[in-house]
C-alpha cells in the first residue's frame, strides 16, 4: 500500500472521479463507519461537478476578485451613494471619464473598483480616439502609482497626478510628530556612499535589492537598508518592533517620481490645475448623477453598459452646447 499521500499539482474533474473510487474500492469489504460512506457517496456526486462549475466561474472572473451572477461582467465594488449609508458592495462598473472644460472628451467602462489600474488603458483609448496623447492630464491621489507615473513619462505627458498622503503632507509641512522622526523621510542619507542614519547616530546600510509584483503585474525595485546594532538602543520601541535589527524598504524610483510630482503640484501652474480639476470633472458627475438622476445603468454586459455611458455622455455634452 502506497503510505504517501497523492498529490496532484491541479486537480480536475477525472482525478477526483479515480480518488473517490479507488478509496471506495480499499473499503468495500472492511467495516466502515456509516457516515463516511455517506461522505464519499457525496463527494462522488458533486465534488466533480462543482470543480466544472468551479473553474468556469474562474474563467469568467478573470484578474478580478469577484462577479455577480445576474452580470457576470460587473464586478462587486463598495458605492459611496448607497441609500442605506452602510458601505455595502453592489455589483457595478468603474465608469471614467477624461473632460475639458466640461465637455467629456473620452469615456469608458472598467472591472477594477479602484482607479488606479485604469489610466493607462483610459489613456491609451484617447490616444486611439483623437491620435494623439493629452498635452495635460491631471488627476486625484487615486490615480498616483508608480506605474502610472512611468507611463506618463514614457509618454511625454505633463501629469499633474496627486499620490497618497499629498495633502497630509502639506498638512503636516513643519510639523513633525515625535514618531515621524523614525521615518526614512527625516533621516538622514548619504546619497554618495548610500546609507541613512539613524536618530541614535547609527548606520543604516545597503544589503540589497528585492522585487514586488503589484496586482497589474508592474514589478518594483526595493532597496533593503539594515541597522548594524539595535541591541541595547534606548530608542527601539520607538523605532521599531521587530527582533532584529530594524530593516526599511525603499523604493527609489517611486520617491523620485513623487519628488517630480511634487515639485509640479506645488507650482503656480499645478495650483491652477488642482483647483480646476473639481470644477471640471465633479462637477460633470454631480450634473449627472444629481440634476439628471442618473445613479444607476439599466443595462447588463460590458458592452451594453458602455453604449449606455456613451448616451449619457452625448445628452451631457448636446444639453451643455445647447446652453452656451
Amino acid at each position: 500500500m502506497d503510505n504517501d499521500p497523492t498529490t496532484y499539482p491541479e486537480l480536475d474533474t477525472e482525478q477526483v472521479k479515480k480518488t473517490i473510487e479507488s478509496i471506495n474500492e480499499a473499503i468495500k469489504d472492511k467495516q466502515v463507519d456509516k457516515k463516511i460512506k455517506q461522505k464519499l457517496n457525496y463527494a462522488k456526486r458533486n465534488w466533480p461537478q462543482n470543480m466544472a462549475k468551479y473553474k468556469e466561474q474562474e474563467k469568467t472572473m478573470g484578474d478580478r476578485n469577484s462577479f455577480s451572477k445576474t452580470d457576470p461582467d460587473a464586478t462587486f465594488m463598495r458605492m459611496k451613494d448607497d441609500h442605506m449609508r452602510n458601505g455595502q458592495l453592489k455589483a457595478g462598473y468603474n465608469w471614467q471619464i477624461s473632460t475639458s472644460n466640461q465637455y467629456i472628451v473620452n469615456y469608458d467602462i472598467f472591472h477594477n473598483p479602484t482607479d488606479t489600474l485604469t489610466l493607462p488603458d483610459h489613456l491609451n483609448a484617447y490616444k486611439e480616439l483623437y491620435n494623439q496623447s493629452p498635452n495635460v492630464v491631471v488627476a486625484d491621489a487615486g490615480y498616483g502609482s508608480e506605474q502610472n507615473y512611468e507611463y506618463l513619462e514614457k509618454e511625454e505627458v505633463e501629469a499633474f497626478v496627486k499620490y497618497n498622503y499629498f495633502h497630509k503632507e502639506q498638512k503636516a509641512k513643519g510639523k513633525i510628530k515625535p514618531k515621524d522622526v523614525f521615518k526614512p523621510e527625516h533621516l538622514y542619507y548619504d546619497e554618495q556612499s548610500d546609507y541613512f542614519i539613524c536618530p541614535m547616530g547609527q548606520k543604516m546600510i545597503k544589503l540589497y535589492e528585492t522585487h514586488k509584483k503589484t496586482t497589474s503585474g508592474y514589478q518594483q525595485t526595493y532597496s533593503v537598508y539594515q541597522a548594524q546594532n539595535c541591541q541595547g538602543c534606548p530608542l527601539r520601541g520607538a523605532c521599531h518592533k521587530s527582533k532584529h535589527p530594524r530593516e526599511m524598504h525603499i523604493n527609489w524610483n517611486l520617491k523620485r517620481y513623487k519628488d517630480k510630482a511634487r515639485k509640479k503640484l506645488l507650482s503656480d501652474q499645478g495650483v491652477c490645475h488642482r483647483s480646476q480639476r473639481p470644477v471640471d470633472v465633479e462637477a460633470v458627475f454631480g450634473n449627472i448623477k444629481q440634476n439628471k438622476k442618473f445613479t444607476r445603468f439599466m443595462l447588463r454586459g460590458k458592452d451594453n453598459v458602455l453604449i449606455e455611458a456613451g448616451l449619457i455622455a452625448l445628452a451631457h455634452n448636446l444639453a451643455k452646447m445647447g446652453r452656451n
